[in-house]
């Protein structure tokens, strides 16, 4: 949330910002006329009050000097000066909580350094990693769709006969895969200086307000019981679409100590969007999905610090890449698609060669977003209300947040069946992983269960 001071300072900035992120639903005119009207009745409320004590003062003196006709003009000034008030007072509340509303409703100020561009196009390539040293791959390599069916260690049939379209099984190997790369990434930025924390899933709304989810992206969240048409207050509940949400706001309306900072914290949970696969979206295979597994590092630190934080944050994520073998890049964000609530924000892309898509490389394949790492600056901080205190004996002011993925698990999973791809089918293990497999290097599917697949001539 950007303060209401920094706002009235700042005008023209503010409104650069909404031009460069594509916000064009906001009307900053009409939130800076209602901020007007609300110090003018402040003030103006202030006067009110300073005047009845004033007055009030007076009544008991009149009416001991035996001035009693003076004593009742002051009893109805008082009364008058009173009712006044109240009207200055509830029009002031009014328009506070319009403010508030309004306030929610803007996005962060890009960082001076952010590239200032539309959309994806104008995004910045900083690095490339992996390319120099390419590990020879089938002829052909068979998108991780149909090789996870072919393997039967996807299966989207039984996933949607569950729970919808959007959703999948992973079976056998598939599931070992996925735990293993769990714990993976898990102990690897344990070895970074991060604490372990399991929060709730489903989450409160002010929580999703305090991380800038709400209320811009309420219609991308699943609510636990209820419609996202209805309105939403502060007991409802929602699935958390990220662990962002929840573990940036355990501190929520704390003051934390200098010596507490920088704190380092990384959770895993599954993960729920309504917005995936919906009308033209990608919905063939895990790429994009209702549910998905996620490591999050969530960072608090002090503000002249942040942004070489940010750095450190991004070396810890692409580390996973590193250790696992897979070629990436690394983006800089535009201001029109860095989002709504980050200063300053990388994407890092792992490459998957199965699908020769427009936007690969030059070796074919395409390019997915397995981290964003963000700077939010003081953002999230005052939304939710968290601060440090420099000194015991100084003033609490704002932190500043960052987080990053460390990272998407679908994503990698699909980067490994593709590019660790044989010639034969199978998959090989990266090596990093094996420990966790149980020393396992090939993965060479199973038998398929049921009926179904004799029928399909698979096996017999």
């Amino acid at each position: 949330m950007i303060s209401r001071q920094f706002l009235r300072e700042n005008p023209d900035t503010v409104r650069e910002a909404l031009e460069t992120k594509g916000v064009d639903d906001v009307d900053l005119d009409h939130i800076l006329e209602i901020d007007a009207e609300w110090r003018e009745l402040k003030a103006r409320g202030d006067d009110l009050r300073h005047e009845r004590n004033e007055v009030s003062s007076k009544i008991g003196q009149l009416k001991q000097e035996g001035k009693e006709e003076q004593a009742q003009e002051a009893i109805d000034r008082s009364s008058e000066l009173k009712a006044e008030l109240e009207d200055v007072e509830d029009r002031a509340d009014e328009l506070e909580s319009e403010l508030e509303a309004a306030l929610l409703e803007l996005p962060q100020i890009p960082h001076e350094d952010a590239p200032v561009g539309d959309d994806e196009s104008d995004n910045v390539e900083v690095a490339r990693e992996g390319f120099d040293d390419l590990r020879e791959l089938p002829a052909e390599v068979i998108p991780h769709y149909d090789l996870g069916e072919e393997l039967d260690i996807l299966n989207f049939e039984r996933g949607a006969k569950v729970s919808g379209g959007g959703f999948y099984f992973l079976q056998g190997e598939g599931a070992r895969l996925e735990h293993a790369l769990i714990q993976f990434m898990l102990d690897l930025h344990r070895e970074q200086g991060y604490t372990d924390v399991f929060p709730p899933i489903p989450v409160n709304s002010a929580s999703m307000e305090g991380t800038g989810q709400f209320p811009k992206f309420v219609d991308d969240a699943y609510r636990v019981g209820g419609d996202n048409d209805e309105p939403y207050d502060e007991d409802d509940l929602w699935l958390l679409p990220t662990a962002e949400v929840p573990v940036t706001n355990m501190y929520r309306d704390e003051i934390l100590l200098d010596d507490d900072l920088p704190l380092k914290h990384q959770a895993y949970t599954p993960n729920f969007r309504r917005e995936a696969g919906e009308h033209g979206t990608e919905t063939r295979g895990i790429v994009r999905v209702h549910q998905f597994n996620k490591v999050e590092l969530v960072n608090f630190v002090r503000p002249e610090n942040s942004y070489d934080r940010l750095e450190d944050l991004r070396g810890e994520a692409e580390a996973v890449l590193d250790e696992l073998g897979l070629p990436y890049r690394v983006l800089e964000m535009c201001t029109g698609d860095m989002g709504f609530t980050q200063a300053k924000k990388y994407d890092i892309e792992v490459w998957a060669p199965g699908d020769d898509m427009d936007d690969g490389p030059e070796e074919g394949g395409r390019w997915l977003e397995v981290s964003s790492v963000s700077n939010f600056e003081a953002f999230q901080a005052r939304r939710a209300g968290i601060r440090f205190r420099p000194e015991r004996h100084e003033s609490a002011e704002y932190l500043h947040t960052l987080n990053g993925s460390g990272l998407a698990v679908p994503r990698v999973m699909v980067a490994i069946m593709e590019y660790y791809q044989n010639d034969d089918g199978t998959v090989t293990v990266p090596e990093s992983l094996r420990e966790y497999m149980g020393g396992q290097e090939v993965i060479e599917g199973h038998e398929p269960v049921g009926e179904s697949a004799v029928g399909a001539g698979e096996k017999d």
